[in-house]
Formats: structure tokens, C-alpha cells, sequence
């Protein structure tokens, strides 16, 4: 990804999309890229007129031409100030499934960059069904910049100067740190790599402290995490900026943001996997929990 031609903007005309938006030309300007702006009307299926007795049909629904026309005509008008500002923009407006038209015009345009909005809603929906930016980036077929909704309106677009990313030793996190050292400014602060000792992920019942609880088990855990963290970065990746290394213990998101905090970080870089399992959907994963609690973007890089 660190050569961005193509940025798939999603817009809903929320506040929370149109900030996103400003994020996706902030990251245009930067690598002289081009940005589409999508608007995709989830209209749903209507029944098909049928006789008595028979099965009903449902066809897909569409836009009247006056609705589309509305539609594109809005989108014009939101992206009015960036098509002056020298940005190479372009705007298209579908109908179906927003998950499914998103991953679809990603792939055959094909873009190197999603830029999306989250709502930050809560509740049942949430919990089991997961937001539109959450599912997207579980099956993108390239890396995923979420605002979310705690990056202020009045937070300027995304910059790359302090950048976080988290490492678990997986194949995605790996590839995330390869990106993340990519887009970091070779005479920058660089990239902070983290990585959690996550001593019990799910308590298991038991604190960690019980467990775990004298500082010598903890200084010969977090010891033993840093010297794998320092073989898992390759050479290649140091020369092309600084890299500071940090471990610390506890549960990965709660590290993440609290590292992040303190260190004002501008961008999160996350490695993804595409499970959708029972677990991930009634506790949450570590992306999730950053992605909806998170003061700054969030780029996340599938595997």
C-alpha cells in the first residue's frame, strides 16, 4: 500500500463520512492520488406482483431517475470545494448491500485505500451484526483507514508523522508493521511497534496478579517479548525509519489506546484477520475495541 493511487471514499452524508472524507484528499494531496466518492442507496427487495396461491417473488428495488439524480447531485455538491482544490476526484452512486457494493468497487476498480466513517453506535445491532466499516475491513481486498467517530470534527486530516502499530507475532500484524514503516517519514519520529503480553486473554477466572504476581515473572515475560519483538522486525525495515520498541502487559486494546494516548499518535496501524467467529462477534476482537474507541485513524491491513 505504500504506493496509494486509488482512495474508495464511502459516503452516507453523515458528519462522521463527510470528516472522512476530508481525511481521504488529506491522504490524496499526499500521494497525488485519485479519490472516488460512493455513495451506495440501500434500498431493499420489493414483491413482485403475483397471482393468488403463488410464491412471492422479491426483486430487487431502484432508484428512480429523480433519486439517483438527487443523489449525485448531493455528492457533487459535497465534494464541490475539493474538486477546486486540485485533488483528481470522481463520484458514483449504487444500489444494493453496502458491505457487498463497497468490497465490489474496491476490487474492480481496484483501489489501494479505503477511507470510511464510523457512526459509533451501540447496542444489540452492533453486537452481533458489527458496523458497515467493521465488516468492510474484515473482507477488503486492500487496507482500510477508519475515522473514527472520537476523531474530532475540528482534528485536522490524518497525518503520518507519529505512528503506532501493533504487533502479536501473527502474518497480518507482520505485514501491518511492513506497511506502517512505509509510510513513515524517513527523518520522522518513526513508528512505536507494540506488543502486549496479553499474561491471561480472557482471565480465565483468575487474576493475573495470582498467577503472576512477582516482578521478577513479569521483568523475565517482558524481557523475553522484547528480544522476540527485536528479531521480528527485519533490517530491511529499520533503514527505513526509526523504530522504537515497547512491550507492556495486559489486554492489547486497552495497551494500544492507552500507548497512543500518551504519545499523541497520529495513525494506528492494525494487522486483521477475516474471522467472523462466535467469540469475536459476542466479546469483541482487539481491532474492534480500537476501531470504536480510538482519538485517531485506524489503518488496518488484512492478511
Amino acid at each position: 500500500m505504500s504506493t496509494i493511487r486509488r482512495i474508495l471514499c464511502p459516503l452516507d452524508f453523515s458528519r462522521f463520512s463527510e470528516h472522512a472524507f476530508e481525511h481521504a484528499v488529506a491522504i490524496a494531496h499526499e500521494f497525488s492520488a485519485e479519490v472516488e466518492a460512493l455513495h451506495v442507496s440501500a434500498v431493499a427487495p420489493v414483491a413482485a406482483t403475483v397471482g393468488i396461491g403463488s410464491p412471492i417473488v422479491l426483486e430487487p428495488a431502484r432508484l428512480l431517475d429523480s433519486e439517483r439524480g438527487a443523489l449525485e447531485a448531493q455528492l457533487r455538491d459535497l465534494t464541490f470545494d475539493v474538486e477546486t482544490s486540485g485533488v483528481s476526484l470522481r463520484t458514483a452512486v449504487r444500489e444494493g448491500d453496502p458491505v457487498a457494493m463497497v468490497i465490489a468497487r474496491a476490487m474492480e476498480w481496484p483501489a489501494d485505500l479505503i477511507v470510511m466513517g464510523t457512526h459509533g453506535r451501540s447496542g444489540f445491532d452492533r453486537l452481533f451484526l458489527g458496523s458497515v466499516a467493521e465488516k468492510v475491513l474484515r473482507r477488503a481486498p486492500c487496507p482500510v483507514l477508519i475515522v473514527p467517530p472520537r476523531v474530532g470534527m475540528s482534528t485536522p486530516p490524518v497525518g503520518l508523522s507519529r505512528i503506532l502499530c501493533c504487533v502479536d507475532f501473527s502474518p497480518a500484524s507482520l505485514q501491518a508493521l511492513d506497511e506502517a514503516t512505509a509510510l513513515a517519514a524517513a527523518e520522522g519520529p518513526g513508528v512505536t511497534v507494540l506488543h502486549a503480553v496479553e499474561l491471561l486473554a480472557d482471565g480465565a477466572g483468575m487474576k493475573d496478579e495470582l498467577l503472576f504476581g512477582t516482578e521478577q515473572i513479569r521483568e523475565d515475560l517482558r524481557r523475553a517479548a522484547l528480544e522476540r519483538l527485536a528479531d521480528a522486525i527485519p533490517a530491511a525495515l529499520r533503514a527505513r525509519c526509526r523504530i522504537t520498541e515497547k512491550v507492556t502487559s495486559g489486554k492489547a486494546w486497552k495497551e494500544i489506546l492507552r500507548v497512543a494516548a500518551e504519545e499523541e499518535t497520529d495513525l494506528i496501524v492494525l494487522g486483521v484477520t477475516g474471522r467472523m467467529t462466535a467469540d469475536l462477534m459476542l466479546f469483541g476482537s482487539t481491532t474492534q475495541h480500537v476501531v470504536r474507541q480510538s482519538t485517531c485513524p485506524v489503518l488496518t491491513i488484512r492478511a
